[in-house]
């Protein structure tokens, strides 16, 4: 618009002067078209940088897809323009009119020194526009992104500019907001297979199939649970079952665990794989008198019974290609299971095999007791059992 207007001003002043002299409506039409290449350069500067707020209100709901507005390319001509080009064709055209015509030297070279003057400060003043038309949404993009680096995934930039800069704008929210849905989709992956292995998965992959690991295996369940769910709500039912599970699930993070599995009312707990474990041995053992104690003391009314054994397992991906879970088969898991079951008829509770025992170091061992050799539902074999030494000894 306003090198439209600026453009007939030309053609206007050109004809209102061309019956005087042509000398001087030259002049003058070549003067009106150079402050009107500045003016409109200046006005859309302007314009585009006093607009921005506008702009990211328009821009909000939907971002740019392709720009027709003015580039950073075309922002960097307007700039030369006013710096450069606007005075040099001034200086050319004063150059040839006094080649062609008499002019003074004198007023050669104020014309000179005036356009020399303009295109320092109005070239500055340009130059300086687009700039900061450039520099600010960079500067707000590079602190967003200092704070993503910190781990942050919730900084989000305004989209302010339907050019290249928009663009960039644009990418980067929908690039947080990419990293802010896997985070999530990561998050909730952890919590359904426990965070090691979630993360063991990330790092190499997974395909079906196991490898032979030593673990220590924690089987708990919980007592009485039918009769416990008949007498109360379905509210107060899940209540306690959460609260029962986050406490097996505290004390078997706290020693290095991990729980496997939720079944019905009983939970899996594993130390030892997929991570590697110095003591799985104790800290099984340490997390079941941990737990054990915690049950009685925050939830009273209910009773919940702990197995513990130890051994040779086959830790992996079991099931089909298209869903598949993380899990150990293996002896010791049969025998913690059982021992479970026999821990029902215990003072304490809470049993374990003669060997998870033996594996423990001796900080823990010394903590047990062993007991008799009973031979479990389904084993061939006699089991020794051991419980904690307090237990023992009541």
């Amino acid at each position: 618009m306003q090198t439209g207007l600026w453009a007939g001003g030309v053609v206007l002043f050109y004809l209102l002067n061309v019956s005087t002299s042509g000398l001087l409506a030259f002049e003058i039409a070549i003067t009106v078209a150079l402050g009107g290449v500045t003016t409109a350069a200046v006005a859309y500067l302007l314009t585009e940088r006093n607009t921005r707020s506008t702009i990211a209100r328009a821009l909000a709901g939907a971002p740019p897809k392709n720009y027709r507005v003015p580039g950073v390319a075309t922002r960097a001509l307007f700039a030369w323009a006013l710096g450069t080009a606007v005075p040099v064709i001034g200086v050319v055209a004063i150059a040839a009119v006094s080649l062609a015509l008499p002019v003074s030297a004198h007023r050669v070279a104020a014309t000179a020194l005036c356009l020399g003057v303009i295109a320092l400060v109005v070239g500055l003043g340009a130059m300086v526009i687009f700039a900061q038309s450039i520099s600010d949404p960079l500067r707000i993009l590079r602190r967003a992104l200092v704070d993503v680096e910190a781990g942050s995934l919730e900084p989000r930039v305004a989209v302010d500019d339907g050019s290249e800069v928009g663009f960039l704008q644009a990418g980067f929210n929908r690039m947080v907001s990419g990293l802010r849905e896997r985070e999530r989709l990561r998050d909730l992956f952890g919590r359904h297979v426990g965070q090691d292995v979630a993360r063991r998965a990330i790092e190499e992959g997974v395909t079906l199939g196991g490898e032979e690991r030593d673990a220590a295996v924690l089987f708990v369940d919980l007592m009485d649970s039918t009769s416990f769910a008949a007498d109360r709500g379905a509210t107060e039912v899940v209540a306690m079952l959460n609260a029962f599970f986050g406490i097996v699930v505290e004390a078997t993070r706290r020693h290095g665990g991990f729980v496997n599995k939720f079944e019905g009312d009983a939970a899996l707990c594993i130390f030892g794989v997929p991570l590697e474990l110095e003591d799985a041995a104790g800290g099984a053992l340490a997390a079941g008198r941990e737990m054990q104690a915690r049950l009685v003391c925050d939830l009273p009314e209910i009773r919940a019974a702990i197995g513990l054994s130890a051994g040779t397992v086959v830790a992996g991906n079991v099931g089909a290609a298209d869903r598949f879970e993380y899990t150990v088969i293996g002896d010791p898991v049969n025998e913690a299971a059982r021992l479970a079951e026999l821990a029902k008829d215990h003072p304490g509770r809470i049993v374990a095999s003669e060997t998870i025992v033996a594996r423990a170091g001796i900080g823990e061992s010394a903590r047990w007791q062993l007991a008799e050799a009973v031979l479990l539902r389904g084993r061939t074999r006699p089991t020794r059992l051991a419980m904690p030494a307090a237990v023992a000894a009541g």
